[in-house]
């Protein structure tokens, strides 16, 4: 069995392969002040609330993008199954089937490496992974077999969160399709702005960058938020929120540390 880990900013995720097959996935909070012992807890709860045992675990593969949890959650996978983890990051960057052409490989997250391996592995051409998370980044490969940029934007709970932080009279709102891109009421507004907001400027993105990488270009939806904006959209050819799961999955194997 091979465990994948994503550290993100907002959720931990965790996915356990047998083979190709992503037989389970979790879901935790990623609180950077937790501790390794208290994140060791949290593993083993899940493991055995589901009936598996932790040393059936052969390999492991880490991507972080919190550098204050990266050792922690490492130990607790070494402690957990007995198995030392491969850490997802530049050093084996020439080690995978994409280069990487960006002015400096060390700035692009490792979560987005795995966007792109995964997105490749589906069309072996030009393509784009659009990743609703606490960020909305658009990975972009080219033809030629490249990871050639990256586009950043807020993410859709950031972005409702922004605006509660800074404006008085609007709160936190759930973020859903409102029954009109016309809000009648605050929270039917700010779901308008944002879920109808955030679907263009992903149109307007796609549009953009098909004229730089090609019309052939596919785009894949992933991220906890992407069944948002999926159905307001034809923009893109497949939705697949466990994408980066599958792309540390296809990372390991180009390493030499995963089960085929």
């Amino acid at each position: 069995m091979l465990m994948v880990i994503d550290i993100g900013n907002t959720n931990i995720v965790v996915g356990l392969f047998e083979g190709e097959k992503l037989e389970r996935t979790w879901r935790i909070h990623t609180v950077a002040e937790k501790t390794e012992d208290e994140y060791e807890i949290i593993f083993r709860s899940l493991f055995a609330a589901n009936g598996i045992e932790p040393h059936a675990v052969a390999t492991a593969a880490v991507s972080s993008v919190v550098p204050m949890l990266t050792r922690a959650i490492v130990s607790t996978v070494r402690d957990l199954t007995g198995v030392d983890p491969l850490l997802v990051g530049p050093e084996i960057y020439d080690r995978l089937v994409l280069s990487i052409t960006t002015q400096d490989p060390y700035e692009l997250g490792t979560d987005l490496v795995s966007n792109a391996i995964a997105a490749w592995d589906l069309y072996r051409g030009p393509c784009v992974a659009v990743d609703f998370g606490t960020a909305l980044s658009f990975t972009c490969v080219s033809r030629k077999a490249e990871i050639v940029g990256v586009s950043l934007a807020p993410g859709l709970n950031t972005a409702v969160a922004s605006l509660s932080r800074d404006t008085a009279q609007l709160p936190f709102v759930p973020l859903a399709v409102p029954p009109s891109v016309i809000g009648r009421n605050t929270i039917h507004s700010v779901q308008a702005g944002i879920v109808y907001g955030w679907a263009g400027l992903v149109e307007s993105m796609i549009g953009r960058m098909r004229k730089e990488l090609g019309n052939d270009l596919k785009v894949v939806a992933t991220g906890g938020l992407c069944g948002v904006i999926a159905p307001l959209t034809e923009v893109f050819d497949l939705v697949d929120p466990d994408l980066t799961m599958k792309g540390l999955r296809l990372v390991a194997l180009q390493v030499g540390r995963g089960e085929r």
